[in-house]
Order: C-alpha cells, then structure tokens, then sequence
C-alpha cells in the first residue's frame, strides 16, 4: 500500500505560509526572499516532498509503471537485465520507466525525483550508495524497491543478484592455480561494485602469500581502455604474467593489445574476464571470465517485485543466483 505522499499543504504548514507560496518557489525560487527560499528547501528535503505530474484526482491511483534506474544504457550488461525485467512487465502489463545516471549517486537522486513524480508503482536500482535525500524520497513514496547486481550489500527492502566479491575471489583462485602468480587487477569507473570485486581478488592473492596489484580509472569501460590498462599494468609492474578484468570489455581490449605486442595468450600473458559475454567466447583463445545472471536476474527482481504489489511476502531479503566460473584458454 503506497504511503500517503507529503503535498504542498504540508510543506507549506512546516514552514509556515501557504500552498501558493511554496507554489511559486517551486515554479521560480527568485521568486521569494532568500531566506523564505532557504526554509523552503529544507522543508521539502525533510518531508521528502515529490512533485506530482499525475492529475491530482489520480494521486493514489495504480499508475501500472515500473521505475528502472540503470547507470549505464551502453553496457551490455544491463541491456541484458532490462530485457529480463520486460520479458515480467510486459506479460503483466506493467509498463518500465527508465532512466540513466551514469553511475553518479547525485544524478540517481535527480532522476529519481522524475520517476516518482509519476507516481510508479514499484522500483528496480541497480546500486547500494544512495544519497540521503534519495533515502528518504523512497522511504516516503512507500513502494517496494529492489536492488539488483549484488546479494551481499545491505539493502533497502529487497535484493536480487550475485556475489561480487566471492566471484573475484574464486577466479582469482583460478587465475593462480593455472601457475600465475603476478596478477594485476583492471579496474574502470571504481562503481561499488569494481572495488567489491577487487576486494575479493586481494583476499585470495593474499592467501597465496602474493602481492596484490591493481591499475584502476574513473574512466568508462572500453575496449581501448582495456589496451591502455595493459601497457599500464606493464609499465608499473614488468614481471605482469596475469590480469584479471572488472568485466570482459577491459580483457577484450587487453587481449588485442597482448595480440599487437606479440604475446602470447596464456603463456606470456594470461587474461580473465567479468560476465561471460558472446564476444569472450568467440575469440581465440576463448576468454575465462565470470558468467553472471543478467537476464534472469532482470527477470527475477520484475517478479518478487510484482509479487510484493499483489500483497504477497516475498522471501528472502536478499536472493543470491550465483555465478559460474567460464572456462576458457586464456589462463
């Protein structure tokens, strides 16, 4: 049963004018003095007040949509996981409101006031770091949300995904046990989930009694990122025998730039992926990566989601599809 939302009356009651005041400071902030504007504003981000596109006849109506926060509309990944969530939505007639932040917790918050605005009935994130303002906007629209990519991370309400660190972890395992022992980790955009994952690929150097070694950017994943992080990776460590990659566009492009500089795959330099893509299984040697459950995953968090709007109790909190080790030749 969704909460009822916080409306002008009752920001307008906290701060003590009328609704046409915050009305208008909502049109036009220059509108009102400086201080009027400042009290404002802390009143809205303390009620966690959302604007309502919807006709106000219809405010606590079913709107039949579903809001999906992706950070990334280039990554095949979550092109995979949306495909899931729609293969649910549509047979349920639910229809999928989606919008992009770029993995910037700032922007979700942003585009999160969007989406509630349109009175959605339910929600799917993609991340764990929230603003507090997106917090509270969530704990006051009072619909279920799930979290997706990860089932270790504390959650907001429900969670579908894998484990990120034990998945780093197990392949780094593997990348040792093939006889390479000077592992660098590639790491882009540092998202929670690539420093999850290197966490888990220092864990098990470390019990092997090696030294953990990683080469990270901000920027965005890219094949030709992937080349950069490799001639990296040598400049700073020369003895590199092994990477392991944040996900298969980072090894991909790593394994083209082993291909240009005349090294040979997995004898002069083994090479491991994250998410097992089509790509990774057609080159030669085949790439070892993780395969993750995009699209299933995308179609189990549209599920437990849909079954928390009919009033069912979904369990477990947190629901861990796991992953597999591919094997491939190129470790």
């Amino acid at each position: 049963m969704k909460k009822k939302r916080p409306g002008l009356q009752d920001v307008a009651n906290q701060v003590g004018v009328t609704k046409m005041t915050i009305s208008r400071y909502l049109r036009d902030p220059s509108q009102v003095s400086a201080a009027l504007g400042s009290k404002i504003a802390v009143a809205l981000d303390e009620l966690g007040y959302i604007p309502n596109r919807a006709p106000e006849i219809l405010s606590n109506a079913t709107s039949k949509a579903i809001g999906v926060l992706l950070p990334s509309l280039t990554n095949q990944v979550f092109a995979e996981v949306l495909r899931g969530i729609e293969s649910v939505t549509d047979s349920h007639g639910y229809q999928t409101m989606l919008a992009h932040y770029g993995y910037h917790p700032e922007r979700e918050e942003m585009r999160l006031t969007s989406l509630l605005s349109y009175n959605i009935d339910g929600l799917i994130l993609s991340e764990r770091n929230h603003t507090e303002r997106t917090r509270k906007m969530i704990e006051v629209a009072g619909i279920p949300v799930i979290e997706i990519m990860d089932s270790a991370s504390p959650c907001l309400d429900l969670a579908v995904g894998f484990n990120n660190y034990d998945a780093a972890y197990q392949m780094t395992k593997e990348i040792i046990r093939s006889g390479h022992t000077h592992t660098v980790y590639l790491g882009a955009r540092q998202d929670e989930r690539t420093v999850i994952k290197l966490q888990g690929y220092q864990q098990a150097m470390r019990e092997f009694g090696l030294e953990p070694r990683s080469i990270c950017t901000d920027r965005s994943s890219s094949y030709s990122l992937g080349c950069e992080l490799l001639k990296e990776a040598r400049r700073v460590y020369p003895d590199t025998d092994s990477i392991f990659c944040t996900n298969d566009d980072i090894a991909i492009g790593a394994a083209f730039e082993c291909q240009r500089q005349g090294l040979h795959i997995p004898k002069d330099m083994a090479i491991a992926g994250f998410h097992g893509h089509d790509i990774g299984q057609s080159m030669e040697p085949k790439l070892t990566s993780v395969l993750t459950p995009r699209e299933k995953m995308g179609q189990v968090a549209a599920e437990r989601l849909l079954a928390r709007l009919r009033g069912e109790t979904v369990t477990p909190k947190m629901l861990d599809l796991g992953f597999t080790i591919l094997q491939g030749g190129s470790i």
